[in-house]
């Protein structure tokens, strides 16, 4: 793993506890806090941004990982957990359930343990980018593999997936 002092520490211990040692952290000092700023500095396209989504079900926190070009349908997101009342959860709300600060929350690695959704509109790509646990760091991975270190269930939540 390429590490810089802006990676943080919680992100790193968890490659290393999956196994991705070899992943590279890229760092920019101009930020990459939104999927535009991150595409931008990236030199990929927008739907290759991986936006690590908390919301609330039922007053528990799920992670739903959207591509950076799309939006969350947050009905399709209640189906997918099965009728429960889901909104977007606040910034307390994410550093809680995460440890991170919203525009630099990764897909894995959070402080506790949450459901995660994965958008199946990830799949479209060979490689993803996503939040490394600051809003200046990312990194990349297949989307395959991103879904199976995050443990995320495959699902159609897009806006128009309907």
């Amino acid at each position: 793993m390429t590490q810089s002092a802006t990676v943080h520490p919680r992100f790193a211990q968890a490659l290393t506890a999956r196994g991705l040692d070899d992943v590279e952290v890229r760092t920019f000092p101009d930020g990459t806090r939104t999927a535009g700023d991150a595409a931008a500095a990236i030199g990929c396209e927008l739907s290759q941004i991986v936006k690590s989504l908390v919301f609330t079900a039922d007053g528990a926190p799920v992670l739903v990982l959207m591509d950076g070009a799309s939006r969350v349908d947050v009905g399709l997101v209640r189906d997918a957990l099965g009728g429960a009342a889901v909104q977007r959860a606040d910034a307390d709300t994410v550093r809680a359930a995460t440890g991170y600060a919203i525009g630099g929350v990764p897909p894995f690695g959070h402080a506790t343990e949450m459901r995660v959704l994965a958008d199946r509109g990830l799949l479209r790509h060979t490689a993803v980018w996503a939040a490394a646990g600051t809003p200046h760091s990312v990194f990349a991975l297949t989307p395959t593999t991103l879904i199976e270190q995050t443990g995320g269930a495959l699902v159609d939540v897009r806006e128009g997936a309907a």
